[in-house]
């Protein structure tokens, strides 16, 4: 204006207006109306007067602030989708590199929970370039080698030493019945010879419950062939009915069911015969014994004698664990009824119930075929 005497056409980016009414002077923050959008939007206003055409006019520019918001908004959004997107890729670099590398210590893992010494197998672990891995495999494969090598070793021991000891047990209880048969036999043997054939039994009852559970964990029983378990419940029963009558047991007998089972014929014979023995040998003269057979299970309930307060149920699972310190019994039946129920995929809970004292075997046939 100073140099030519006329406003410019399009002086700056914004908006210009020109008004001979007076207009306060400065620099200011306003809104006003946009009319593409037809909204109130702030705008730096500078107004100043202005000689024109021998007028003095007042000259408003403005300059919209909502485009400098525009690109801080914008700037800000790059700056968190860059951070962002760089992020991600950081973290989704991280587990690739991670699951890459960790590989073969999971496929080691893998191997290992699925490792059976049984199976008398060496761990067939695969190659890998990284050298820390690659170590680990050798010494568990080598750990391997050994396990197999001693467990074979102990099962040859276990096996030999089963057979040789059976024939001198039979020879000394056949020898002791000869004994005791003897008209002429001294007064003062009788009741020596009577204990030694008795713990002579004893030790033949262990030494069988004992090569029993031996092969069973060793899968010596992979033959099965169906078993009707409540023919077969009858026929235990049946067997066992002078020993049930000479404690006057009440027998309750409820075989709502004839479930078909893939068993070994010994095995299924060894979880009855062991399950009423039990029941029978821990009775109360006059005491109930009580058998139900449904079709997803066996529950066997007998009267007995109160557990102490340290006595938990699930202990008499164990080998040798017996209620009474006292009792001829091996300690044995209860740990081949687990063992035989854990080789068939079965589960077996032993739950006691006080005043009166009842105790409960319960067998629930979750699986009906042998392991591999």
């Amino acid at each position: 204006m100073q140099r030519t005497g006329h406003l410019p056409g399009t002086p700056f980016e914004g908006r210009m207006q020109l008004s001979a009414q007076p207009q306060p002077e400065g620099l200011r923050d306003t809104l006003l109306l946009e009319p593409l959008e037809n909204e109130l939007e702030p705008y730096r206003q500078l107004t100043f007067r202005l000689p024109l055409n021998g007028q003095t006019q007042w000259v408003s520019l403005s300059k919209a602030l909502l485009e400098t918001h525009d690109v801080q908004r914008l700037i800000v959004l790059l700056l968190f989708g860059v951070l962002g997107t760089l992020l991600l890729g950081v973290v989704g670099l991280n587990r690739w590199l991670t699951r890459r590398l960790w590989a073969p210590f999971e496929q080691t893992l893998h191997q290992l929970r699925g490792y059976d010494v049984r199976q008398h197998q060496v761990l067939q672990l695969p190659a890998t370039h990284i050298e820390e891995f690659a170590q680990l495999n050798h010494t568990l494969t080598h750990l391997s080698e050994r396990v197999a090598a001693d467990y074979v070793l102990l099962k040859e021991f276990t096996e030999n030493a089963a057979h040789e000891t059976r024939t001198p047990l039979a020879i000394m209880q056949a020898k002791l019945e000869q004994l005791l048969q003897l008209p002429d036999l001294p007064a003062p043997a009788g009741p020596l010879v009577g204990d030694l054939y008795a713990a002579v039994q004893r030790l033949a009852r262990l030494h069988q419950g004992l090569t029993l559970l031996s092969k069973i964990e060793n899968q010596q029983f992979a033959a099965a062939q169906p078993v009707p378990l409540a023919e077969l419940l009858r026929e235990k029963l049946a067997q066992l009915e002078e020993f049930i009558q000479q404690k006057e047991l009440q027998l309750d007998v409820q075989l709502n069911a004839a479930p078909l089972l893939m068993l070994h014929p010994a095995l299924a014979d060894s979880l009855l015969s062991n399950l009423l023995h039990n029941a029978i040998r821990h009775n109360l003269p006059g005491g109930l014994l009580r058998v139900q057979l449904r079709a997803t299970e066996l529950v066997i309930t007998n009267a007995g004698p109160a557990l102490a307060a340290q006595q938990k149920p699930a202990q008499f699972f164990e080998r040798f664990r017996k209620q009474n310190a006292a009792s001829d019994s091996p300690g044995l039946g209860l740990s081949i009824v687990q063992s035989i129920a854990a080789f068939y995929g079965f589960t077996v809970t032993y739950d006691y119930a006080p005043d009166p004292a009842r105790h409960t075997l319960r067998v629930r046939f979750v699986s009906a075929a042998p392991r591999p």
